[in-house]
């Protein structure tokens, strides 16, 4: 049961990845040219601040490939959005968040029957992740359809994210030296200096410390006068960078991030325009 649940979220993740990564380009070229047309729209003056926390999914491309699970980790931090004004329907602003982040990957060991690949010396599964943690501030353009001041408001935004790295640590049951490569499916091959494949992809700490990428989502947010703006939303992160080197001589390709994040987030407003027609 744990294996196909496993299987059912690895699923959903690249389907959902792989049509964020079509999306999020076009819906930033959307944005952007909106926001350079919004001169001529209704003047705003908003200005909020808040908090923000949530649960990602994340895996990370390598090529050659490692067989994942989902990486599940905590993402929380400050929120500020500034709306600058409303062009027709669309209300535009700015946001940005400054967050930390648990990311990383998780090892799949399976063998060729899929099942957990036992080791010889302890006689139990075999298990590796790697718990990567991040500082990240992600810059948004939004935009946003429904009510500013009492009621609910869909909104998408997109932009860039850098990542500032701060440590890693790693969860293994077995000697990361001698793993039972002979039963699994997964067979790694390239160069190794110093030892095994798999013993140099276990020993080698993060090397590219600042990562980056686009970020983007859509959400729902529901605003009054006496609570706030509550708002709900689901993100991909794309990451463009690699946490490891990519050239010759190096083993991997890429090693970037691609992560799933659902979050929630309470702003209350600091500036807010005197217009007694925004609803």
């Amino acid at each position: 049961m744990v294996i196909i649940k496993q299987e059912m979220m690895s699923y959903i993740y690249n389907k959902v990845g792989s049509k964020l990564r079509v999306l999020l380009p076009l819906c930033l070229f959307l944005l952007l040219s909106l926001s350079a047309r919004a001169q001529v729209g209704e003047y705003r003056n908003d200005l909020a601040i808040g908090v923000n926390g949530g649960y990602l999914m994340n895996r990370i491309s390598f090529q050659p490939d490692i067989p994942q699970s989902i990486m599940g980790g905590l993402t929380g931090g400050l929120s500020i959005r500034y709306t600058c004004e409303k062009y027709f329907s669309s209300i535009c602003a700015i946001a940005a968040e400054i967050n930390y982040s648990q990311m990383g990957w998780k090892e799949q060991i399976l063998d060729l029957d899929n099942q957990p690949v036992i080791n010889q010396d302890t006689g139990v599964a075999e298990e590796y992740s790697r718990r990567i943690t991040y500082i990240q501030v992600p810059l948004l353009a939004r935009l946003g359809w429904g009510r500013e001041r009492k009621g609910f408001q869909a909104f998408v935004q997109i932009g860039p994210q850098l990542g500032f790295y701060l440590n890693e640590s790693t969860n293994c049951n077995f000697d990361i030296d001698h793993p039972n490569t002979s039963d699994r499916a997964s067979k790694l091959s390239g160069p190794s200096i110093g030892g095994t494949v798999y013993s140099n992809m276990y020993h080698k700490p993060v090397e590219k410390k600042f990562d980056y990428g686009i970020t983007g989502g859509a959400g729902l947010e529901f605003s009054h006068p006496k609570i706030g703006h509550i708002l709900m939303e689901a993100r991909y992160y794309f990451g463009l960078g690699n946490i490891y080197g990519n050239s010759k001589q190096d083993y991997f390709g890429k090693s970037n991030h691609g992560t799933i994040i659902i979050k929630m987030s309470y702003l209350f407003d600091i500036i807010k325009t005197k217009n007694d027609k925004i609803k």
